[in-house]
């Protein structure tokens, strides 16, 4: 038998009372900030509706250990825990513990993180604009267990999330590790002022801009032969496939990439890299494109790296960014000797070698150790209610 059971079978053998949020929580001040309110600058960080913060502010609403609902949009019954001075926003729903009642900060706030799915899918309702009702999250009803009790699954969680932010700090420390590196060998100066051996060409200079042809939505299909990759599944798993009789016609009479050719997208998120693998498949039209460059001139892994660093001319219409082609071509990009590319690609390319285990190995152990702890803590969390006050 573990402590905790130790500590229920001693103080509560017969299970726990329960509450609604409402009668052991008191609602906290929140006010609207627009976008246009914001600095970056600013002291203290905004929670809003999102998981993550909405920006910073130079004042404060809030104060001390608070939990916080969104209360609209995707995230709409999204629980976040804080501890000190921040800006509710008026999306959200700050709460604090009373002071009367024995329960940790810390302890609700996992309690309520267990049961974020149940209250995303049974409290927030789905209109045009998924929303939180105060009312209906007042209600929601929340173990109070001895305080003895709460401590004890208090430190075990702590425990397990330091080990899995150790990790993800692992993780982010090898990539910012890689990104140097990286940077510093692809730091070629500018047309300014280049280094020794570099010139500066437009992409246009190189080669020209390619695209494979337009595919409709009616020539498409849910399961084929060969994928059709749009800007969607682009880096993944396609999604959509074409037959392989429009396949051969089209990657014969139209443009169509060669093996290693570097293939990128231009709308939404710009610049995604894929080195194009040679293995039969379809690309949607303008929202993904390729340099047909002359590799006398330039190695097409050397662009595929060159890429990762690069600053696109991207241009917002609508409700998509986008590079469009005349733009690509006037981009000016640094090119070294051939010889110094090949070292270049050599290098990174053993640099990834190395740092794959952590790319592969470390998110895996993170998503292991992120099941550990759910399960864990849903375990210590179940608490059987008391049925009398009398037993």
């Amino acid at each position: 038998m573990n402590k905790i059971e130790q500590l229920i079978a001693k103080l509560c053998p017969n299970g726990v009372e329960f509450k609604r949020l409402g009668e052991i929580c008191e609602s906290q001040s929140k006010a609207t900030l627009k976008i246009s309110d914001l600095d970056k600058n600013g002291l203290y960080p905004v929670i809003n509706s999102g998981r993550d913060f909405y920006g910073y502010y130079n004042d404060f609403n809030n104060e001390g250990e608070t939990i916080t609902f969104a209360s609209r949009g995707e995230y709409a019954g999204y629980v976040k825990y804080f501890q000190g001075k921040f800006f509710a926003g008026g999306l959200c729903y700050p709460y604090k513990v009373s002071l009367k009642n024995r329960l940790l900060t810390k302890f609700l706030y996992f309690y309520l993180k267990s049961k974020e799915e149940e209250i995303m899918e049974n409290l927030v309702s789905r209109g045009s604009i998924p929303a939180l009702n105060k009312v209906d999250i007042e209600d929601f009803c929340i173990p109070i267990p001895p305080l003895a009790i709460q401590e004890e699954i208090v430190k075990i969680l702590d425990n397990f999330s330091e080990l899995t932010a150790e990790l993800t700090a692992e993780l982010t420390a090898r990539k910012k590790q890689y990104e140097y590196y990286r940077n510093t060998l692809l730091d070629f100066g500018d047309e300014n002022n280049p280094k020794d051996g570099v010139e500066f060409k437009k992409l246009g200079e190189v080669g020209k801009v390619c695209m494979c042809r337009r595919i409709l939505k009616s020539q498409t299909q849910d399961v084929g032969e060969v994928p059709f990759y749009k800007i969607g599944s682009f880096g993944s798993k396609a999604n959509s496939f074409i037959d392989r009789e429009l396949f051969e016609e089209y990657k014969n009479k139209y443009p169509y990439p060669k093996k290693g050719d570097v293939l990128i997208s231009a709308s939404g998120t710009i610049g995604k890299r894929v080195i194009f693998d040679g293995k039969d498949a379809y690309y949607q039209d303008s929202n993904i494109v390729w340099i047909d460059n002359d590799e006398t001139q330039v190695l097409n892994k050397f662009l595929f790296y060159l890429y990762s660093k690069i600053t696109w001319n991207s241009t917002s219409g609508g409700t998509i960014t986008r590079v469009y082609n005349k733009d690509l071509m006037e981009m000016s990009i640094p090119i070294p000797p051939l010889e110094t590319q090949q070292r270049i690609i050599d290098i990174l390319d053993r640099f990834e070698a190395l740092t794959s285990d952590y790319q592969e190995g470390l998110p895996a152990e993170i998503k292991a150790r992120t099941k550990q702890y759910e399960y864990y803590r849903d375990k210590l969390l179940d608490f059987k209610e008391l049925e009398s006050k009398n037993v």
